[in-house]
């Protein structure tokens, strides 16, 4: 009789063993599935996060870069700025042009008479220095300007004007009544800005304002698009106000039952 609580205690103890391997691997399952939810949760919150800034508001609908936008080639990079010398060159050239025929009263065909007067001078002493120096200057060699690149500037003119006669005729044919209100409002505003000044000083405010606005909207694209998209919420609150009170009542039944008739 005084065997027996020895052979339930060695009975005992590989059933707590058991048990304790059997706890283990339970915990072990817990940690792994609450793993693997926390990496499936910051996954989720990942993709979230990651969809909402492709959702993000960027002003005229665009998807790409600013650089890709104007081409991503030498005009974009001119007018971002990528080459400060390149852009400040043109930009100092620009504005010496509109200086000379704005603020001096210089005019281009007198400033062409002027050049060309120069130029002959200049090669007529250079063909002619030999009598001066004893010695036979080097030939000045020809110019001929080569015909591929003033065909291709040609042919990108054209395409872009046949262009905008296909946006024009789109917008005459009345199919989207917004479009061709924007755009009277547009040409209104310009014939206006035409009245102040004349077409250089507006070519010349146009060149300005390429060579700024961008660089600057892509500098602080963060901060600008939030506040054009509120700009563009509330215009779009007020053409619909426009729209129920005016468009609306404008009446469009008869005119299409007498085109019909």
């Amino acid at each position: 009789m005084a065997e027996e609580p020895e052979s339930t205690v060695t009975t005992g103890a590989p059933a707590e063993s058991l048990l304790d391997k059997i706890s283990d691997k339970l915990h072990g399952h817990d940690s792994s599935s609450s793993s693997s939810s926390s990496s499936s949760d910051s996954d989720s919150e990942k993709t979230v996060t990651s969809s909402a800034r492709d959702k993000v508001f960027r002003l005229f609908g665009r998807e790409r870069p600013v650089h890709s936008v104007f081409g991503a080639g030498k005009p974009a990079d001119v007018l971002l700025w990528r080459n400060k010398k390149i852009s400040g060159g043109v930009l100092g050239g620009a504005t010496a042009v509109w200086i000379l025929f704005e603020m001096l009263e210089y005019h281009l065909l007198t400033l062409v008479c002027h050049i060309l007067i120069l130029l002959l001078a200049v090669l007529f002493l250079w063909s002619n220095a030999h009598t001066f120096i004893h010695k036979s200057p080097p030939r000045i060699p020809e110019v001929h300007l080569p015909e591929e690149p003033f065909l291709q500037v040609a042919s990108a003119m054209l395409t872009e004007i046949n262009r905008g006669f296909s946006v024009l005729h789109s917008i005459g044919s009345g199919r989207d009544l917004k479009k061709f209100l924007v755009v009277i409002a547009g040409v209104w505003i310009l014939s206006i800005v035409g009245n102040w000044c004349n077409f250089l000083t507006l070519f010349y405010i146009t060149f300005i304002l390429l060579h700024t606005v961008p660089v600057l909207y892509e500098k602080y694209e963060d901060k600008i698009d939030p506040l054009a998209e509120k700009a563009a919420i509330g215009i779009k609150k007020q053409y619909a106000v426009f729209d129920a009170k005016v468009l609306s009542k404008i009446p469009a039944g008869p005119l299409k039952g007498k085109k019909l008739a």
